[in-house]
């Protein structure tokens, strides 16, 4: 295996608030189910005697990095408030959800900014211009109403409300806005853009497809996927990574997309880019995708997985994210800078060829060897412990676009309280 540099530790952060918003990598390493016996064992003897040298246990120095003496007396302190369970209740100060700070948001946040702005063709605006149509689950009709609607290139903003679980996906034609308005969801069979221009899908719900993708965007421009809910269930190993298939999957050229501000979780295999490394004639050179201020939270791999693209990935939090997240393989290039990485999270970042075997265990149980993609890192990342294999950097070093960067202290906070629905 080939390796530039392999990062496993964070380096020493400016500010005391940078530790802490990374110390539940500690406190999962040593509350987890599996551990928490031995933690306890551990913690008894280590907080009565906190300034002794003791050895960390195997499970807990990968995750208790930096100041390892202090984060571990603060995760076992947590520990020792609770004897009976694994898990502290919602409202303890030692929740990790518990502990994000109330913060302002920014001014101008929230506006589309990335490649779905700034590219050789206008930035994306949906159906801006055209009439606004309601649509209503459980209304006579909605379902067809709902399909008639989306279909066609005339400019046009629907505002879904309810749960509607059509017989097959809805196909969004161009020039189109899918805004979610109370309780605005798809399910069983998700979502398409294809053969598209020029579409906004915010404030949905997409969740509780099997054997296909919550949303497929297929040889489609100008995109703008903001503060949407994408998820299947949160027993992902259990499920493994092919019952249901990608949470937001873009493929076969499509380019020039923003992904922003969306909640991605429970799920195994999360955002694939470029769905075969035989379409390089097909791809390369497409998919200027940016992804930033976005939830991920209990995932398998792909955070995202990129072929033959661009892809700039600022200011995520990943949040147990199991076995891979940012992956660059078969030439692609991406831009990584002012993302946090916590909890169960084993390998941040890599350009290394291999589709690790995790990533599709029942078609691939040893892995499927590609060529090496590119990796630059911008702003400081806090990859918390997770590891990053870079084996080449690539000459996307600078976005083509202004953008303002979320100070890193502030990431997990700001993105957890403002990502997701509702929150427009």
């Amino acid at each position: 295996m080939k390796f530039i540099n392999s990062l496993f530790a964070l380096g020493s952060l400016a500010s005391v608030s940078a530790q802490t918003c990374n110390s539940d990598n500690c406190l999962r390493a040593l509350r987890a189910a599996d551990r928490i016996v031995e933690a306890r064992a551990f913690c008894g003897t280590f907080t009565a005697a906190p300034n002794a040298t003791l050895p960390l246990p195997t499970f807990a120095a990968a995750a208790c990095t930096g100041n390892a003496a202090s984060r571990v007396s603060s995760a076992c302190s947590c520990i020792a408030i609770s004897t009976t369970s694994s898990t502290p209740s919602p409202t303890s100060a030692c929740d990790p959800n518990a502990s994000y700070p109330a913060i302002p948001l920014p001014t101008g946040a929230f506006d589309l900014v990335g490649f779905g702005k700034s590219n050789p063709y206008g930035a994306v605006n949906g159906g801006e211009g055209g009439p606004t149509t309601t649509i209503s689950a459980g209304a006579t009709g909605a379902n067809a109403a709902l399909v008639a609607a989306a279909t066609g290139s005339n400019k046009l903003t629907i505002i879904v409300e309810g749960e509607f679980n059509l017989p097959a996906r809805l196909r969004v034609g161009s020039n189109k806005s899918i805004i979610g308005g109370r309780n605005g969801t798809i399910g069983t069979n998700g979502i398409t853009m294809i053969n598209a221009d020029n579409i906004i899908l915010q404030n949905m719900r997409i969740t509780g497809v099997f054997d296909n993708d919550c949303l497929t965007i297929q040889n489609t421009t100008r995109v703008w996927i903001d503060h949407n809910d994408l998820s299947s269930n949160p027993n992902i190993i259990k499920n493994g990574p092919d019952l249901y298939d990608g949470l937001m999957d873009i493929i076969r050229a499509s380019d020039w997309i923003t992904v922003s501000w969306n909640y991605l979780h429970d799920h195994y295999k999360a955002s694939l880019v470029g769905n075969n490394d035989q379409f390089r004639d097909i791809d390369f050179g497409h998919f200027h995708i940016t992804y930033h201020h976005n939830y991920w939270k209990n995932l398998g791999t792909r955070g995202n997985a990129g072929r033959f693209g661009t892809q700039h990935l600022y200011n995520n939090y990943y949040k147990d994210f199991r076995f891979q997240a940012i992956h660059s393989r078969s030439d692609n290039q991406v831009l990584v800078e002012g993302n946090v990485f916590t909890g169960d999270t084993r390998e941040a970042l890599s350009t290394y060829g291999l589709v690790i075997p995790e990533d599709s265990p029942n078609t691939s149980p040893l892995g499927d060897y590609e060529i090496d993609g590119y990796a630059n890192l911008g702003a400081p990342n806090d990859f918390g412990g997770s590891g990053v294999n870079i084996t080449q950097v690539g000459n996307f070093t600078t976005a083509p676009y202004s953008y303002t960067l979320t100070p890193l202290v502030d990431v997990p906070a700001l993105v957890v309280r403002y990502s997701g629905l509702n929150k427009l």
